[in-house]
């Protein structure tokens, strides 16, 4: 008996509805603040995000990431500011997706998509350089060869980014507290957590 015991949970699930997704044709939908790949994100006049202030790859736990910084050209800036990130690389065989490099962002350049799923067949593919991250004149990540993007996996890039922007406090929900990015604006925020949460006021401050 104790035999034909074990099997009970195994035969009963044989008459349950199946949940199991056609991987990898059909894919789960995923999280609006998914860890998925980075990608360096440029302001709506398409200048650079990044300043190359190193803070990311500084508070990277796993030191998947380089960055170097270079004063901006006087007669062509790269980015806001006196500085601009002149080398940025990102190590995949390192990187954890914990996006302490993305809280860590003073500008809020380094983001991340939805995209998990690449493979690479050589270490050098596997270290994403500049060029690489840098999002396209639409503001969409660039797709790499190996890459296996998704519809909807290239939006809501800026999503955690988004989410942990007021930093916990129930008197910022609603209230975009973010800069407008290349090919989207302004995004939305998400719903507030607290149904007394106000959207705040015009001028940038909390509301009481």
């Amino acid at each position: 008996m104790n035999f034909f015991g074990g099997f009970r949970v195994t035969f009963a699930k044989l008459f349950e509805k199946r949940v199991t997704s056609q991987y990898p044709t059909v894919k789960r939908p995923k999280p609006e603040r998914f860890h998925g790949r980075h990608v360096l994100g440029r302001y709506e006049d398409g200048m650079e995000r990044c300043i190359g202030c190193e803070l990311c790859a500084g508070v990277c736990p796993a030191r998947c990431i380089y960055v170097r910084g270079a004063d901006n050209p006087p007669d062509s800036p790269v980015a806001p500011g006196e500085r601009y990130g002149y080398v940025y690389e990102i190590n995949y065989l390192r990187c954890i997706h914990c996006d302490l490099c993305v809280e860590a962002c003073p500008t809020e350049a380094i983001t991340e998509s939805k995209l998990f799923e690449f493979s690479f067949t050589s270490r050098d593919d596997a270290v994403y350089t500049k060029d690489e991250l840098l999002v396209g004149d639409d503001g969409r990540p660039r797709r790499l060869p190996w890459e296996d993007w998704r519809p909807g996996d290239d939006e809501h890039t800026s999503g955690w980014m988004r989410a942990t922007s007021p930093s916990g406090s129930a008197a910022w929900e609603g209230r975009a507290a973010w800069s407008a990015e290349l090919g989207y604006g302004v995004r939305a925020p998400e719903q507030g957590q607290s149904a007394e949460a106000g959207p705040g006021t015009p001028d940038g401050e909390p509301s009481a």
